[in-house]
């Protein structure tokens, strides 16, 4: 399955799944989480997945996280607060912990910070990772389109 990509919400399908944010933080972010503890994240790429399963899907979920009026409720409104929505992958059926183990051992991604957005999931350490500056957008694109879509 070959991910959708689209730098508009309204682009992304309604279907439910999994979806990877592209962020780039220009200046570091730090808060305060009551799980997670004191974060600091350091300008840079990141990439997030996420699962979408309620009404709207995709489309409406990733809209919510590149709102600016929207209200703290999950580890990646922190970041989003402060970050540039680079786009959005879309993988209607899709799974985020499959995400994050076939991006993972790409070279150089890293898992900054242990249980964000991961704090209900035992598989992962995180649903966010940092790229290294020379990962190519392909490399990315081959890693998710290589994600099988969960069974249910």
């Amino acid at each position: 399955m070959k991910p959708a990509f689209a730098v508009d919400p309204a682009s992304l399908p309604r279907a439910p799944g999994a979806y990877a944010l592209l962020l780039a933080l220009a200046r570091p972010c730090a808060f305060e989480n009551r799980l997670l503890g004191p974060v600091v994240l350091e300008p840079g790429r990141y990439l997030y997945g996420g699962s979408a399963w309620g009404p709207g899907g995709i489309r409406a979920r990733v809209a919510r996280h590149l709102r600016p009026d929207k209200r703290v409720r999950w580890h990646i409104d922190h970041l989003t607060r402060e970050c540039r929505c680079l786009g959005a992958f879309a993988l209607p059926g899709g799974r985020e912990c499959e995400l994050v183990a076939r991006l993972l051992p790409l070279h150089g991604v890293t898992s900054p910070v242990r249980g964000f957005g991961s704090s209900d999931c035992a598989r992962c350490p995180s649903h966010l990772l940092a790229l290294p500056k020379r990962l190519a957008p392909r490399a990315l694109i081959a890693a998710l389109a290589s994600a099988p879509e969960a069974a249910r």
